[in-house]
């Protein structure tokens, strides 16, 4: 249990959380920028036809696809054949998707056989592994290391690459504060520090020591923008934020992910204030390249281009051909409007020669960049994806970064560890066993077949596996005949229960929007029913988002938070259950009382009617039902030790002109086991020309501990860190007094104060 001498709910500041407001961001880690290409390329652009430069501008899903691309799109021989004469006649830049080194092999032959031997690029979402798969980006945000998420990013990109693919379509950057929204999963949670530095950590890790060498990958941040802020967490639908709620939230990350040198960006599905994405020459155009310099690629999202007729905002297809590509972006992906539309409307100077010929020349700036030109086939050697793939290296890595993903809510008088030897366990619930719902969404090459379940690692970790009986006790979404009554019986028959409960893979992830955020009924019900056998309860959640949970699942004892872990999900879960590893993971997300408090986020503005703690009191901030709290707040997650803090010392409490303010408090494990903390530092504006929120996060430290073991933990604050967007719409900082917390969580810690001097 977390002890604090000093508590409040609140919030935490950590240096550089606002930085990136007060400068631009530039940058492209593909080397020179997208429009000062190499001499080559502007020759090549002179001897091309329109229809072979509007084939550089559209890329297709693969006729043959990955095993999750091909569930859901089964090639047949007309559409590989169809492929590959596309690519022969110059017709196509790329797809995604593909199915691997041989197909792409054949591809990219065919493309040097075309008039101009301009080769293909090869693309794919490889969002949290390839075939590795490593846990879901919001587990893995858990673990507040963005070198863990660097690391893994570099395995899926060894890995990736070893099968021709060049570019990925990650990281996904977007702040989500709607769990709702069931894209949630593929981000870094609702904080936009964490969000900066998880984007940063991932672009790096693809990208490595440069996109031309066979072993990395171009990196792709998207969904810009503000995709994650629509409305009611319904995917697809209206996002309608301030300027302000823009440049403090949503762009940060990006700004990120482009300054760790992403050199691709990819529109975003949604409208923005009545305008969508894809044909917003203000977010594309007038802020991506004019306010911060970006001249890398921007690529259009799946018929993003296209559904702005849907939207009511494009007449037709030619329509929104035009209004994309005059918005800014480069690249159309799967719609086919640009090979169609474009030669033509710059014919018929709709659409400027300058313009056209700009797109082309950042395409193939971009290949350049990868080394395309010089080494076609130079990611698709003979063997080499075999040999790459799911070595013991990576399913090692695969197998800390998910132990370092679970977060422990709860263990209520020290259930956990659970012992390995002499106590009957029987494991319940649809997740025990069973190679389904393991990977998690947005996997394409990943395979439930070869990832280890629950039981698995259970029954591996024990001393006698006899003692181990599993139930399933319900279905995911529907009760089973006879499940409960046979899960109450292997309940009444063991020690200790361990409830293996939550939602299945396609629960979260695109479209797969929740308007309850709750345990699916029939899991609830088994919840409630071993519950009343009496015994000692672990529940083992799996989720790609917050919940909120109820009864049985809420008041057991000890609760963790799993996530979809992976390819080493089961041996990982089983590091932590038995003590081999103690949890040191952090909730990236605010898991709310109720569904109805969505969206949530610690980072709330105040309200001028706040309920003052205690009771709702009549007319103020409150629900009827729920605190306007949450039940486990951004930055909470208990360890194996026993953590306190005390000594916070913020200097002489002043901070002004280019200085910095250092803060300090002592944090010692005062257990009998070794424990990982992550410290955390917030802060408030008290008082502001724009209000503030009532807590932000400014930056973190995650620290080991000894059992008896103490360390001082020290935060240095900058002016810069204090930034935010004034009323004239330009980053500023005003002088005054702020509260700072230095805790394990956004609610509760060590709580401080100290003037920003003029």
């Amino acid at each position: 249990m977390i002890k604090t001498e000093l508590s409040r709910r609140s919030l935490i500041a950590g240096a550089g959380a606002l930085g990136l407001l007060a400068r631009p961001a530039i940058g492209l880690a593909i080397g020179p920028a997208g429009d000062q290409a190499p001499a080559f390329v502007d020759a090549l652009i002179a001897r091309m036809t329109p229809e072979e430069k509007a084939g550089q501008l559209t890329l297709m899903a693969s006729a043959i696809g990955g095993a999750a691309a091909s569930a859901l799109n089964p090639p047949n021989a007309n559409n590989v054949e169809q492929q590959l004469a596309a690519a022969r006649a110059g017709q196509i830049t790329g797809i995604f998707n593909g199915a691997g080194s041989d197909w792409h092999r054949r591809l990219q032959q065919a493309a040097l056989q075309s008039r101009l031997k301009i080769p293909m690029v090869f693309a794919a979402d490889v969002i949290h592994g390839f075939r590795t798969v490593f846990p879901v980006p919001l587990g893995e945000a858990a673990s507040f290391e963005p070198e863990l998420a660097e690391r893994t990013a570099r395995a899926a990109a060894e890995e990736a690459s070893a099968a021709g693919i060049a570019w990925t379509f990650a990281p996904m950057v977007d702040i989500a504060r709607d769990a709702r929204w069931g894209r949630s999963v593929e981000g870094a949670g609702e904080d936009v520090l964490l969000g900066r530095r998880f984007a940063e950590a991932r672009v790096k890790g693809f990208q490595g020591r440069g996109v031309d060498r066979d072993d990395c990958v171009l990196a792709c941040a998207k969904h810009f923008a503000a995709y994650g802020a629509a409305e009611a967490g319904l995917d697809y639908s209206t996002v309608d934020v301030s300027e302000r709620t823009l440049r403090e939230v949503y762009f940060p990350p990006f700004q990120a992910a482009f300054d760790a040198g992403a050199g691709t960006t990819m529109a975003s599905f949604n409208e923005i204030s009545g305008v969508p994405a894809t044909g917003n020459r203000w977010l594309l155009t007038d802020v991506l390249r004019g306010e911060w310099g970006f001249s890398g690629l921007v690529v259009s999202d799946y018929t993003g281009d296209e559904e702005m007729i849907a939207h009511g905002f494009a007449a037709d297809g030619r329509d929104a051909a035009r209004l994309a590509f005059l918005a800014g972006v480069d690249m159309s992906m799967q719609s086919g409007l640009y090979a169609k539309y474009l030669p033509g409307l710059v014919a018929e100077g709709a659409v400027p020669q300058a313009r056209f010929d700009q797109a082309v020349r950042r395409v193939l700036t971009m290949k350049a960049r990868l080394g395309l030109f010089d080494r076609p086939l130079g990611r698709i050697v003979a063997g080499r994806e075999r040999e790459r793939v799911r070595t013991p290296a990576a399913l090692e890595l695969a197998r800390e970064a998910a132990r370092r993903s679970v977060v422990m809510l709860k263990n209520d008088g020290g259930l956990l560890p659970l012992a390995k030897a002499g106590r009957r366990i029987a494991l319940i619930g649809p997740f025990a066993e069973g190679q389904h719902d393991l990977i998690g969404p947005w996997n394409v090459y990943g395979d439930d077949k070869q990832a280890v379940d629950l039981a698995t690692g259970i029954r591996a970790a024990v001393a006698d596996p006899k003692l181990v009986t599993v139930a399933a006790g319900s279905g995911i979404d529907a009760p089973l005949a006879g499940g409960i009554e046979a899960a109450v019986a292997a309940a009444r028959a063991a020690d200790v229960l361990v409830l293996a409960i939550g939602e299945s893979s396609n629960m979260s992830g695109e479209a797969q929007s929740r308007t309850a955020i709750t345990v699916p009924a029939p899991q609830q019900a088994l919840a409630e029913a071993v519950a009343a056998v009496g015994k000692p309860i672990v529940v083992v959640l799996k989720n790609g988002r917050a919940l909120a949970l109820e009864g049985a699942v809420r008041d057991a004892p000890a609760i963790l938070v799993s996530w979809f872990l992976g390819s080493e999900g089961g041996p990982a879960l089983a590091d932590i259950l038995f003590g081999a590893y103690s949890p040191s993971a952090r909730l990236p997300v605010s898991f709310p009382y109720e569904s109805g408090q969505e969206p949530y986020h610690y980072d709330h503005k105040p309200t001028g009617r706040p309920n003052p703690p205690g009771p709702p009191q009549e007319y103020k901030a409150h629900y009827r039902t729920a605190p306007n709290e949450a039940l486990f707040p951004f930055g909470h997650g208990l360890t194996y030790g026993e953590i306190a803090y005390s000594g916070l010392s913020v200097g002489d409490g002043r901070l002004g002109g280019s200085g910095t303010l250092s803060i300090a408090a002592t944090v010692a494990n005062k257990g009998r086991r070794a424990a990982e903390e992550v410290v955390q530092l917030y802060v408030r504006d008290r008082t502001a020309s724009v209000t503030r929120p009532v807590r932000q996060l400014k930056d973190f430290r995650k620290i080991a501990l000894a059992p008896g073991e103490s360390k001082t933990v020290r935060f240095t604050l900058r002016r810069e860190d204090l930034l935010f967007i004034g009323q004239d719409g330009k980053p500023t900082v005003e002088p005054g007094w702020f509260d700072l917390w230095v805790g394990p969580s956004a609610a509760e810690g060590l709580q401080g104060a100290f003037e920003l001097v003029a």
